[in-house]
C-alpha cells in the first residue's frame, strides 16, 4: 500500500470523526457560541457536514483535491479562532503543544492538494 493511501485514510478519520462528533456532542455548540461567529448553530452543521462528506470523498479517492481545499479552510479557520489565542496569551510553546494535531492535518491537506494522483493497479 503506497503512501499516498494511508495519508487518505488518516485525514478521512480524522476529519469523519470530527465531523460526526460535532453533531452529537454538545460541547461543540457551546465553543462555537463562544467564537463569536454569525449563526453558530447553522454554521457548527455546516463545518460538520462538510468534514464528513470530505472526508468520505477522500477516503474514498475521489475528487481528493476538490475535497481537501474546504478542509483546508476549516483548519485555518480553527487554528485562527482556537489556538492563536493561545499564542497570545500563553506563548509559544503552549501553542505549538496546543496547535500539533492541527498543524499536521494543514500540512497532510496541502499534500493531498497538491498530489497528483497515480493510476493504482
Amino acid at each position: 500500500m503506497n503512501m499516498s493511501k494511508w495519508v487518505r485514510y488518516a485525514v478521512g478519520y480524522v476529519f469523519l470523526t470530527s465531523g460526526v462528533l460535532k453533531l452529537v456532542a454538545s460541547d461543540f455548540k457551546a465553543m462555537f457560541m463562544s467564537f463569536g461567529l454569525p449563526f453558530p448553530e447553522t454554521m457548527l452543521f455546516l463545518v460538520a457536514i462538510t468534514e464528513i462528506a470530505c472526508s468520505a470523498l477522500i477516503i474514498a479517492r475521489l475528487y481528493v483535491r476538490q475535497a481537501a481545499a474546504p478542509l483546508i479552510l476549516i483548519m485555518f479557520g480553527a487554528i485562527c479562532l482556537t489556538k492563536l489565542p493561545v499564542l497570545m496569551k500563553q506563548g509559544l510553546l503552549s501553542f505549538a503543544f496546543d496547535a500539533r494535531l492541527d498543524i499536521v492535518m494543514f500540512t497532510l491537506l496541502i499534500m493531498l492538494w497538491q498530489h497528483k494522483p497515480v493510476k493504482e493497479p
